[in-house]
């Protein structure tokens, strides 16, 4: 049916109304027409109905004069449609710029009420006063509490499948063709009169020769340069001469503080640097062993060229002419001296990543890597000494996401990014080993937050499989940050460092903790109860194994 849209008189398909002066032409006067002066009222018919009479439309023909119906009808339509598309944006910048908090969103979290969704470095620091921190406690989220039975069923999946098996140990001639520049340049017997492992090296440049122009480390990074431009000035001085030839000292370290990541190691390290008869490499976290022999300066940037083994020796040169010194001496009958100096690198990454080994090495039966970083350090250094600082391993994971988040940290995000991760690994050990899916790249890159640096005995009995039990000393934060100056003299103990007077040591035991949490992350509180909940039954059954291999229940954090 087709209606006139002045006076709304019934017509009939193709039909030519004729009574409507509108219709009939521009002559038509709206004063004169009597439907236009609403004195005769046509009723509107629908389908050849009569509608009632409070039903009847009264249409005046200066209504709408610009338009016609059908296009008034379709722009409210799109001024609808429009509205409804910006009310949607809103929506949607809202939940990605506030990480769906405090339930202001149309939309919940997926990982509510047990649904779950499937789905990133380079220094790894760490915090001490963390410890001492007070918080009040938080609201309780209930959303989040109904999340724990679903988890549980997860972790429970995940217990289920642990076993620790012992791994098989290569030999030395498989780690020799996996790395033969390596094993041709670190020689395998040291200078019997130095602590520290170090030998003298032939040097064949030149007085024109920069010996760091292609050092990896300068190149790529600016911090760095300042270090290597005094080097290069006193690098000549440094050199010995004998029968012509020009030889420099090299050096290992003497013991590594391997771990773990906010645990306390850079409060340890320079604690431990004040001492007199200890150094460490230019650089405090150098990552050569786990990340730059491989080229990864940063996982998200990819592959860079490696950096070779002389680099690494090139961290060494500082200290290297401080033992050269004493070892030479500053007179003739001090020539012979024996040197107590010892050297550490604090790479906090030593103990726990190997995530390149996929890419280097060919894959083994099972998904495990067939070599790990302790494997060629014991090849080079077999009496090596080892620090580890371990934490519970809950607060440390909330720690580690509260350094490395980078925006829209909260409680509720990392209760979610813990959700996330759980499912995550539980289905990689469906299918896999422990070991491997501790070492799995692919894995580890997946998780929102790194759940498996916590798994500290996986690591450690790896590390054992190659070192003596004596050659690693554990410490717990807790006790480092209760007692400072008991956990000190454990280490001077453990490294066989000569004694202090009672000024050195008051320097060493007595300065401000370092690398403690920053104030705008203090100001968001602890982690939610319930997340605590889920990450204890999570870490449980690898803290009772840590607890057994190292004959202390202090490893179990039950009072923490």
């Amino acid at each position: 049916m087709r209606y006139c849209i002045n006076c709304c008189i019934h017509l009939l398909p193709n039909d030519l109304h004729r009574q409507c002066f509108r219709c009939r032409g521009p002559d038509h006067n709206n004063q004169k027409c009597p439907v236009c002066r609403g004195e005769n009222k046509i009723p509107l018919y629908t389908d050849s109905k009569q509608m009632k009479w409070l039903a009847v439309l009264e249409v005046r023909t200066d209504h709408c004069e610009s338009w016609n119906g059908f296009f008034c009808l379709r722009k409210g339509k799109l001024c609808s449609l429009m509205f409804g598309l910006i009310i949607m944006t809103l929506v949607m910048v809202s939940y990605i710029l506030t990480g769906a908090k405090h339930g202001l969103l149309l939309i919940p979290s997926p990982f509510h009420y047990g649904a779950f969704a499937s789905n990133p470095s380079l220094m790894d620091n760490e915090s001490l006063s963390d410890m001492k921190d007070y918080y009040q406690p938080s609201k309780m989220n209930i959303s989040y509490v109904k999340d724990y039975p679903s988890i549980k069923l997860i972790i429970d999946t995940i217990t289920s499948k642990i076993e620790f098996i012992t791994r098989q140990r290569p030999d030395l001639e498989e780690l020799r063709k996996q790395e033969p520049h390596m094993f041709s340049v670190i020689p395998n017997k040291f200078l019997p009169n130095s602590k520290n492992p170090c030998w003298y090296e032939e040097y064949r440049g030149n007085t024109t020769t920069d010996p760091y122009a292609t050092n990896s480390y300068a190149l790529y990074s600016k911090r760095f340069r300042i270090i290597f431009d005094y080097l290069r000035k006193v690098f000549w001085n440094h050199l010995y001469h004998y029968k012509d030839k020009h030889y420099r000292l090299r050096c290992l370290p003497h013991f590594y503080i391997i771990g773990q990541p906010k645990c306390g190691t850079t409060d340890l390290y320079d604690r431990l640097r004040l001492h007199p008869d200890v150094r460490f490499s230019a650089i405090k976290e150098p990552h050569w062993w786990t990340r730059k022999r491989f080229g990864i300066i940063r996982l998200r940037d990819g592959f860079h060229d490696r950096y070779p083994v002389e680099d690494y020796l090139d961290l060494f040169d500082l200290a290297a002419h401080q033992i050269q010194s004493v070892l030479q001496g500053e007179a003739g009958k001090e020539r012979g001296k024996r040197n107590n100096i010892i050297i550490g690198e604090a790479s906090a990454s030593t103990m726990w990543d190997n995530n390149a080994w996929i890419f280097f090495y060919d894959n083994s039966t099972e998904g495990e890597p067939p070599f790990l970083i302790q494997d060629f350090i014991h090849a080079f250094q077999p009496n090596a000494k080892l620090i580890i600082m371990l934490r519970d391993p809950v607060e440390r994971l909330y720690s580690d996401y509260l350094y490395f988040a980078s925006a829209n940290k909260s409680a509720e995000d990392f209760h979610e990014k813990v959700a996330e991760s759980l499912q995550l690994f539980e289905g990689c050990v469906l299918d896999f080993s422990l070991r491997a899916c501790v070492y799995n790249n692919s894995l580890n890159n997946a998780m929102p937050v790194r759940l498996q640096v916590g798994l500290y005995v996986v690591y450690l009995l790896d590390w054992l499989t190659v070192f003596n039990k004596d050659q690693i000393l554990v410490l717990r934060l807790e006790d480092h940050a209760s007692n400072m100056r008991y956990t000190m003299h454990m280490v001077f103990q453990f490294l066989d460092l000569g004694p202090l007077s009672e000024k050195q040591e008051a320097l060493i035991t007595k300065s401000p903790a370092s690398n403690t949490r920053r104030p705008e992350d203090r100001s968001l509180g602890p982690m939610l109860p319930t997340t605590k909940a889920i990450l204890r039954d999570f870490y449980r059954p690898f803290n009772t194994k840590l607890a057994q291999v190292l004959f202390d229940d202090a490893f179990l954090w039950k009072r923490t």
